[in-house]
């Protein structure tokens, strides 16, 4: 085996420079941080394709990033996520890969592409909704609503550091009727915070996206993808990659790992499960493990039209996901985090998605008349009285690449799954997607019988959805290098990166080239974060916005 030189890491790990040709890299889940770091590995670090090894235990993959679902069954997105040109590293990513829309062009221009396009931008006019006894009305959102008191307060938290809060919940720096303000309905439900979440947390957000202060009212900074992020996003780096070469193991569930005796971070035996066949891979000294922690998505479960999801108790943990992290802690020692800090509080993690097919234009003919936004021009809708805090949002038509026309697809989500409905009187977690339809009817009293008879709605309950979010100290997230590691990188949104903000495409993506060109030994970093106070005219502005 040829000598390896050692280089300085960032941290006070001595890294190899790796010999490409002959490393061995197995990336343990398949979402879009595994994609990524196969995408740098073969791009920036020379590694051959046939060396990169994907490992999913599901048969698809995109983990969190997922879309599917037909007509007659009707769709299913998960979740949805934000882009806007703040995400240095998945720009660049996306820069790199082909489109699978045009022969000369690639996916970030067929989003540059879409986006340039009138019909597509967005620029909401009905943000949020109240309601009236016979008819939902739009709520005024051009000022935030905030008392000076409430200004101070926020100012207040952004001076603090996070070694100051701690563990601190957000609900902790403000007063009740902070969380009955405009700009609190806005920023939430834009985000997904909930006010026992960590200030810490909410603190990086205010800092990383001050430059959506100006705008929050429109959401008109988000860029769309021409259909959902799995069809626009996911499909063709997965494209890009088999074509590459690279390794997909499908239904391969990593079960364990080894380490070498005496050296608490340094793997030498993955121990997987593959279409029900115990199988090991031996490590090379120069052989390369990145392994994405946890998943907010996991333990998913979905209902139907007729029935609600199932439920999930804390600690079933039915994936696997959050016990192999158990597992490397076990063995590798406090430098690897403690999971449970993330995955024992589903009652302060969950929230409920779903998603709505649609084979008759009358439901969104009459979104349209009431928001004055046409499909894809729109931004989240909140009906901020709902018990539920439920928002729903109208993307550009088709949604789905496989989507016939005279199908169409709505998303929407309520923030509290567990209280009874204003209209539906029972909890939003115990409603098949027939009763979560009915009650979004009774918000903007439309008439229901004719919109349900042609609407299939499919209810989705994610237990560790905000997770990430939860109040935490200092080593309960890792690093992506832990402490000590020689050839084990962590990525995903329960890895700590500085200043960059959790619930993000671009924290996965970040972590996947800290990740690659630390454990390959490359003199190259990601681009930094981009910090909107560095900017008069952003910080201006920003301000400006907060004292209406």
């Amino acid at each position: 085996m040829p000598h390896l030189p050692f280089r300085k890491s960032h941290g006070s790990n001595e890294l190899p420079r790796r010999d490409p040709e002959n490393t061995q890299a197995y990336l343990v889940g398949g979402g879009v941080g595994s994609l990524a770091a196969a995408v740098h590995l073969i791009q920036d670090a020379n590694v051959p394709a046939k060396n990169i090894h994907i490992l999913e235990a599901l048969p698809v993959m995109g983990g969190s990033m997922d879309g599917a679902g037909d007509p007659r069954e009707g769709y299913l997105l998960r979740g949805g996520r934000m882009l806007n040109f703040s995400y240095h590293c998945t720009y660049d990513l996306l820069e790199r890969i082909p489109s699978l829309m045009s022969n000369d062009k690639t996916v970030m221009q067929d989003i540059k592409d879409f986006n340039a396009k009138k019909e597509n931008q967005t620029h909401s006019k009905a943000r949020l909704i109240a309601s009236a006894e016979k008819a939902a009305e739009v709520v005024d959102t051009s000022k935030m609503g905030l008392t000076n008191i409430e200004r101070v307060d926020l100012i207040k938290l952004t001076l603090e550091s996070e070694k100051s809060l701690g563990k601190k919940r957000i609900d902790e720096c403000f007063p009740e009727a902070f969380f009955k303000t405009k700009f609190w309905y806005m920023w939430a439900t834009m985000f997904a915070f909930q006010p026992w979440h960590s200030a810490v947390e909410f603190r990086r957000y205010v800092h990383r996206f001050l430059h959506e202060f100006p705008r929050i009212n429109t959401l008109s900074g988000v860029d769309r993808t021409p259909y959902n992020q799995y069809d626009s996003i996911i499909r063709p780096i997965i494209k890009y990659l088999q074509d590459q070469g690279v390794d997909f193991r499908y239904n391969t569930k990593v079960t364990d790992f080894d380490f070498i005796e005496g050296i608490p971070a340094t793997v030498d035996e993955l121990h997987m499960v593959s279409d029900g066949t115990p199988m090991t891979a031996q490590l090379d000294p120069q052989d390369i493990v990145i392994v994405t922690l946890g998943s907010m998505t996991s333990d998913s479960s979905v209902g139907t039209n007729d029935t609600p999801p199932p439920s999930i108790v804390d600690e079933e943990h039915q994936d696997g996901c959050w016990d192999l992290w158990g597992k490397l802690v076990s063995k590798g020692g406090e430098a690897f985090g403690k999971p449970s800090t993330f995955c024992t509080r589903i009652n302060e993690s969950k929230w409920e998605s779903f998603t709505i097919t649609l084979s008759d234009p009358e439901f969104l003919r009459r979104i349209e008349g009431f928001s004055h936004n046409e499909p894809g021009t729109g931004a989240l809708m909140t009906f901020k009285d709902s018990n539920w805090l439920m928002s729903i949002v109208v993307p550009h038509q088709p949604h789905f690449v496989d989507q016939p026309i005279g199908i169409d697809v709505v998303w929407g989500y309520g923030l509290f799954p567990d209280k009874e409905g204003n209209f539906v009187k029972k909890p939003m977690a115990e409603c098949s997607g027939q009763e979560i339809l009915t009650e979004l009817l009774g918000h903007f009293h439309f008439p229901a019988e004719q919109i349900r008879e042609h609407a299939i709605c499919r209810p989705c309950m994610m237990p560790y959805i905000t997770s990430q979010f939860l109040t935490r100290e200092p080593g309960d997230r890792p690093q992506v290098i832990p402490e000590g590691s020689t050839n084990i990188a962590l990525l995903g949104q329960f890895v700590e990166i500085p200043e960059d903000t959790v619930f993000t495409v671009e924290y996965s993506v970040r972590g996947a080239q800290m990740a690659v060109y630390e454990l390959m030994g490359l003199d190259k970093h990601p681009k930094g974060v981009y910090k909107g106070e560095h900017h008069i005219g952003v910080m201006v502005e920003a301000m400006m916005k907060m004292m209406t």
